[in-house]
């Protein structure tokens, strides 16, 4: 039976996973038996002309993306915010989706340099049982001490980890449990951030963003198999929540504004900080400004206002949007070093993926033009920066005993 040429399995697994589909689904809708598909993955056997039509319809990938190797390693690693078996489908899902990032990343960079990764790094303790809530909040402290943030809000989080070399996106997960990932990939100096919008709440949007530069940070040389450890994975992430916490809402700064812990001041304080009531309660906890009983009230408080489950003005704050990779993706077009049509056709991948994990507006690929453009190596000086701000170099790892 006559085969595809050049066919990759693992663009196979990847597209499949991707559409977060398993084995069996796939094949059901294909028209094939499961050990083909397993078959078609492991490079047994390679899909015919009919059924590699309908792979291309069903996964919604063109034909090109099938031929290519996979440039990704699947075996690095990639922080979590769950681990749980509930969402080993939407963690397969977001790990494809990753690769394409990974490879939408690495397009741009062939024409436009990326910010330079300032990320302050620590000499911290091996043991994370020696990373200690006081260890953290200094850390928190010397962080935005090294990007000059002082200790007022932070307008845009998104827009300052961009501004540092960190490429960012968002977009839904597919998963109640799962609400960012993090990874600083072995082949680049750039960490990817990658938040929900699942829940399409602003406020737990910026706190999952500190929440996962506290991993850049905090566990940049902590292998993440650690993490199949239920009490390891629980300690790893309770202490990138303290980091957030302590990023979000610095003791000094925001001590100094709250006239009183109670839940009509926090109100009033959420737009300003741009964080939830029920983290400026944990957050009040920590410094001692509220004991563990007025927190417990507190927390009644919020139970019986229904503020657990949806808090005043979350209707009304709009979450941080992303903007390197898009506004990369529309400096191409821009400058004429690519139609939008060539940018698909080079990544080959389906244009609403590339939009979606660019962030571009929904249409911005769907044409093409016939103009003539510079040839790309003409344009390799361009720059691409996002804000504006002066950063300084960190002289020498802080020291912590």
């Amino acid at each position: 039976m006559m085969g595809t040429p050049g066919f990759v399995g693992e663009r196979l697994t990847q597209a499949r996973e991707g559409r977060g589909l398993s084995a069996v689904a796939l094949a059901e809708l294909i028209g094939v038996q499961s050990s083909n598909i397993s078959n078609y993955e492991h490079g047994r056997q390679t899909p015919g002309p009919e059924v590699m039509d309908r792979l291309v319809d069903v996964l919604n990938q063109p034909h090109p993306f099938f031929l290519r190797p996979v440039p990704i390693d699947r075996n690095e690693d990639i922080w979590f915010r769950s681990m749980s078996s509930a969402t080993k489908l939407a963690r397969s899902r977001a790990f494809a989706r990753h690769g394409w990032l990974r490879e939408i990343v690495a397009y741009l960079s062939e024409y436009l340099d990326f910010p330079e990764v300032r990320i302050p790094e620590f000499d911290l303790p091996a043991d994370l049982h020696l990373i200690t809530t006081s260890v953290i909040e200094d850390v928190a402290t010397e962080c935005r001490s090294f990007w000059k943030l002082g200790n007022n809000p932070v307008a845009d989080i998104v827009l300052v980890l961009e501004n540092n070399g960190v490429i960012v996106s968002r977009g839904e997960l597919g998963a109640e449990t799962l609400d960012a990932y993090s990874q600083r990939p072995k082949d680049s100096l750039h960490p990817i951030i990658f938040l929900g919008a699942d829940k399409a709440s602003a406020v737990r949007s910026r706190h999952d963003a500190s929440h996962e530069l506290g991993h850049l940070i905090l566990h940049r040389h902590v292998n993440a198999a650690t993490l199949r450890n239920a009490a390891q994975f629980r300690l790893i992430e309770d202490q990138a929540h303290r980091f957030a916490a302590a990023f979000n809402l610095p003791a000094q700064g925001f001590a100094d504004q709250l006239w009183s812990p109670t839940l009509d001041a926090f109100l009033a304080l959420k737009p300003h900080w741009k964080v939830s009531i029920g983290a400026m309660i944990v957050r009040c906890g920590q410094l001692g400004i509220l004991s563990e009983e007025q927190s417990r009230r507190a927390w009644i408080n919020m139970s019986r206002k229904g503020w657990r489950v949806c808090e005043p003005l979350d209707d009304r704050l709009v979450p941080e949007r992303p903007r390197l990779i898009r506004r990369g993706m529309e400096l191409l077009v821009k400058e004429q070093i690519k139609t939008p049509g060539q940018i698909v056709s080079d990544l080959a991948l389906n244009p609403r993926d590339i939009e979606s994990l660019a962030c571009l507006d929904p249409g911005f690929l769907s044409g093409d033009s016939n103009d003539k453009i510079a040839h790309p190596q003409l344009r390799k000086d361009l720059f691409l920066k996002t804000g504006t701000g002066n950063l300084v170099s960190f002289a020498s790892p802080k020291k912590f005993v």
